[in-house]
């Protein structure tokens, strides 16, 4: 399962991802590593980016990326 494949308001558990390095650096940096609670907050319109919850920080995400990112349920 990917994040893409999450419902909004759905939160799962990263379990591991294939992003490019220099993208898997920046996104660490804000908290997103194995193990760690991820919450799909809402999906955008036409394909647009995934808005993502850990902790208290919320960033979007390209679906392109968010189909590289594994996630597993609780």
């Amino acid at each position: 399962m990917t994040l893409n494949d999450l419902t909004p308001g759905q939160a799962a558990s990263l379990s591991h991802h294939q992003l490019p390095a220099e993208l898997a650096r920046r996104l660490a940096a804000l908290g997103m590593r194995e193990h760690r609670q991820i919450q799909l907050v809402r999906r955008g319109w036409l394909g647009g980016p995934l808005q993502l919850r850990i902790g208290n920080t919320e960033f979007m995400l390209r679906r392109a990326h968010g189909g590289l990112v594994h996630v597993s349920q609780d």
